[in-house]
């Protein structure tokens, strides 16, 4: 049922399809987030049109709220939110280790507090595994643990429970028709990390994802931690690069040999009227667009871009319209997923790796972030 077929290379870049229940992936992929059963301000019909094929749910969330039985019974995930293009649930791990002081960790699972109401719950790697069946995505996560990168003593320790949690997690699934990814840890530590990927690898997994990454550490510290990884692990398994996707991250990791990535960054950043564009990131909010008649971006494609301008846009942010974070993530995710098909066009031709530094240079300028991002971080 899950397939990958690897279609083209460029040193260490590649181009695949994955073959899943609810169509292929062409990748390397973006995925836009949607946390709670919905990519903020757009609706499934905008997301097809800017061409996204991968949606990331979150498990965490739609277990407080509404409930995975629930979603269950009203006929899966797909059906619920109107989404009938491939799907992904992460595990929930990153959001009940980031409530530091409300949980409680042990080598069988995690007691934790309701962000919502303050209830307590407690997750297993049994428990989400059931949840993940019962959202009914196409690729799901075993259960892990992610730690502070820099401690070295502590990464070593949830390393370890985060494989012993992945085989528990193998034992408990009883869909076929889910693809289980087993999830890399190790912090920022090389020796922890091929340990990992070692492991990991060893299980067997339809596909491996790359966790705790995009946490804390510097750039520099991530691209070290992929260049010692990604050698160690099977051609023929897609790679996920988890909660990574500024643009200069998609180029970097893709040229290190990453297929998967998500982000909530787009959507977030359109919310608070920043849009990416060749010269920079853009706000918009900026009184020098007040009557700027260009697109957003010239070079776009998006509804956004051919139909509005950007003085109509800041006009939306002044006035407080809603409209306006539905234009500008419109425009901010088909531009990551422009960028992606552009990049599967050059590993295809041979071109991809002699046009690094150019890529990187066309997005130098979008690479700022306004506020702190990490796996798994909610829409809010």
């Amino acid at each position: 049922m899950f397939q990958f077929t690897l279609t083209a290379r460029n040193n260490r870049a590649r181009t695949g399809i994955f073959t899943t229940p609810h169509g292929n992936l062409l990748t390397p992929v973006f995925a836009p987030v949607g946390t709670q059963a919905t990519v903020k301000t757009l609706t499934p019909e905008h997301l097809e049109e800017i061409n996204a094929t991968l949606v990331l749910s979150n498990t965490y969330h739609l277990y407080l709220r509404p409930g995975d039985e629930l979603v269950r019974d009203m006929g899966g995930l797909h059906k619920f939110m109107g989404w009938h293009r491939p799907m992904l649930t992460d595990s929930g791990g990153f959001q009940v280790f980031s409530l530091a002081q409300t949980r409680k960790i042990d080598d069988d699972g995690v007691t934790f507090k309701s962000h919502i109401d303050g209830s307590t719950h407690r997750f297993t790697p049994e428990k989400g595994i059931a949840i993940q069946e019962n959202l009914g995505a196409d690729i799901i996560m075993a259960f892990d643990e992610c730690s502070d990168p820099n401690d070295h003593e502590y990464s070593k320790i949830a390393m370890e429970r985060t494989h012993r949690w992945a085989e528990r997690s193998l034992k408990a699934q009883t869909r076929a028709d889910q693809a289980l990814f087993g999830i890399i840890q190790g912090g920022v530590q090389a020796d922890l990390r091929i340990a990992s990927a070692k492991f990991i690898a060893s299980l067997d997994t339809p596909g491996i994802a790359i966790g705790g990454l995009s946490v804390g550490e510097t750039k520099e510290e991530m691209h070290a931690m992929l260049d010692v990884v990604t050698p160690l692990l099977p051609e023929n398994k897609p790679r996920y690069l988890m909660g990574v996707g500024t643009p200069e991250d998609l180029i970097n990791g893709v040229a290190r040999g990453v297929d998967i990535f998500d982000c909530v960054l787009p959507t977030r950043l359109a919310r608070h009227h920043s849009a990416f564009a060749p010269e920079g990131r853009l706000n918009l909010m900026n009184a020098t667009f007040t009557r700027d008649e260009r697109p957003i971006d010239e070079t776009c494609d998006c509804y956004a871009c051919k139909t509005f301008t950007r003085a109509y846009i800041r006009h939306l942010i002044v006035a407080k319209e809603l409209l306006a974070g539905t234009l500008i993530s419109i425009h901010n995710l088909r531009a990551l997923i422009r960028l992606m098909e552009q990049i599967r066009v050059y590993i295809a031709d041979g071109t991809f790796e002699s046009r690094v530094p150019e890529l990187l240079g066309q997005w130098a300028n979008n690479a700022k972030r306004n506020q702190p991002l990490r796996r798994g971080d909610t829409e809010s």
